[in-house]
Order: structure tokens, then C-alpha cells, then sequence
């Protein structure tokens, strides 16, 4: 992170952020029940495609579903079966932030990712 406390310039950073580093914003909190189930310390894990999350805020809240897509650059994810339907009736999927989502399961097929957690 930058180390200026200016707002100007933490917007200026995280908005110009190459995407290796805007991998570290797309972050979630985990649940409770999956923190204890998996012995996991850690409050948040980046979100990727596959995992389950639930949204806790906005129109769709309370809605589980699987994330579909993960928008770097826009901070958005995509869950499957959350669509909203535009005047010619196509169906597109909805944008929610990441910070209005927490995790309720992780997808565990990566191993770099297991080992990132700590778990085996």
C-alpha cells in the first residue's frame, strides 16, 4: 500500500494499480462455521471463481451462490443465477462488490492456495 495518509493519493494508487496488486483488494471475509471447520486464522482470503459466497448487503442480499467471475479491474465478482433482465429481456449477470460478499466455501483445487492457508 502507498504510505501517504492523503485520501487524494490513496484513491490515485488504487485506482492506477497494476493488477498483481489489485488481487490483494479482491479480498472477503471468511464465514465463522468455515474458519472453524478448516482451523484457518486468517479474517479474509482472496476471492476467486468456484468459491461460494453470501452477500450480506444490498439488493440481493442474503442470496448464496458460486462466484462465476472476479472484475479486477472494475472490484466486482459475478455469482451464478444472480441476473437481472434489460428492456429486450437478455439476462445478464448482476455486479456485486466484493466487500458486500463473505465467503462460505473455498475452492480448494489449487494447491498453492492450500499451502497459502496452511491447510493440507
Amino acid at each position: 500500500m502507498i504510505s501517504s495518509s492523503k485520501p487524494r493519493k490513496q484513491r490515485w494508487f488504487r485506482f492506477n494499480a497494476p493488477n498483481h496488486v489489485r488481487q490483494k483488494f479482491a479480498s472477503a471475509h471468511l464465514s465463522k462455521e468455515l474458519k472453524a471447520k478448516l482451523g484457518i486464522k486468517k479474517r479474509a482470503v482472496q476471492v476467486k471463481k468456484g468459491d461460494t459466497v453470501a452477500i450480506m448487503s444490498g439488493k440481493e442480499k442474503g442470496k448464496n451462490g458460486k462466484v462465476s467471475a472476479v472484475s479486477l479491474k472494475r472490484g466486482f465478482l459475478f455469482i451464478d443465477g444472480i441476473t437481472r433482465k434489460n428492456a429486450k429481456g437478455k439476462e445478464s449477470p448482476v455486479p456485486i462488490r466484493i466487500s458486500k460478499v463473505y465467503i462460505t466455501d473455498l475452492d480448494l483445487n489449487d494447491k498453492f492456495r492450500k499451502d497459502k492457508l496452511g491447510l493440507k
